[in-house]
C-alpha cells in the first residue's frame, strides 16, 4: 500500500462537484481523511473563487494508475480540459505527493506537485498532513505552511452538503 496527498478544487458548482469527488473518493479508498474546506481567490486569471480542500488516501494502485483513476472521476463531473491551463473547472484533483517518489509520467503527473507552493493547496494539505516531509526540500508540511508569506491569512471555510 502506498500513501497520497491529493489536493481537490472546483469553482464550478463547487459545493456539488467536491461532495460528489470527496464520495467517489471514500468508497474507493478506506480511511480516507479530508481537510477543510476552504476558499481561495483563483490564481493565474480572473475568475470565480475557487473551494479548496486536500485529502490523504491510501491505495493499492501505482501513481500512474491513480492519476488515470482521478482524471476519469474529473471527467464524470465534467471537467473540460479543452480550455486554457487556468480556468474555470468543475474539478481538479492533483496527486501532491505520493509516498517519498519524486516522478513524472502521462497526464501532467509531476510529484511533488509545484503547486504545494500555493495557498490553496499548502493549507488543507498542512492541516491533514503536518507532518509529511516534502521529498525534496525535506521540510514538513507544517514548517512550509509555517513559512508561507499567507500564513496569517484568514481563509474563509466552507461547509459543504452531505
Amino acid at each position: 500500500m502506498s500513501i497520497a496527498l491529493l489536493s481537490l478544487g472546483s469553482n464550478v458548482d463547487p459545493e456539488i462537484h467536491l461532495s460528489a469527488a470527496i464520495r467517489a473518493l471514500r468508497a474507493r479508498f478506506d480511511g480516507l481523511v479530508v481537510s477543510a474546506v476552504y476558499r481561495f481567490p483563483a490564481v493565474g486569471y480572473a475568475g470565480p473563487d475557487f473551494l479548496n480542500a486536500a485529502a490523504v488516501v491510501h491505495t493499492d494502485l501505482a501513481a500512474e494508475a491513480l492519476n488515470d483513476w482521478l482524471h476519469a472521476l474529473e471527467d464524470a463531473q465534467g471537467r473540460d480540459r479543452s480550455g486554457p491551463r487556468y480556468s474555470d473547472r468543475t474539478l481538479d484533483i492533483d496527486i501532491v505527493l505520493y509516498d517519498d517518489a519524486v516522478l513524472e509520467g502521462p497526464g501532467h503527473l509531476h510529484i511533488p506537485r509545484d503547486e504545494l507552493r500555493h495557498a490553496f493547496v499548502l493549507r488543507p494539505a498542512a492541516e491533514i498532513a503536518p507532518d509529511w516531509r516534502h521529498p525534496v526540500s525535506g521540510q514538513t508540511l507544517a514548517r512550509l505552511w509555517d513559512a508561507h508569506p499567507d500564513r496569517h491569512v484568514d481563509f474563509q471555510r466552507v461547509a459543504l452538503p452531505d
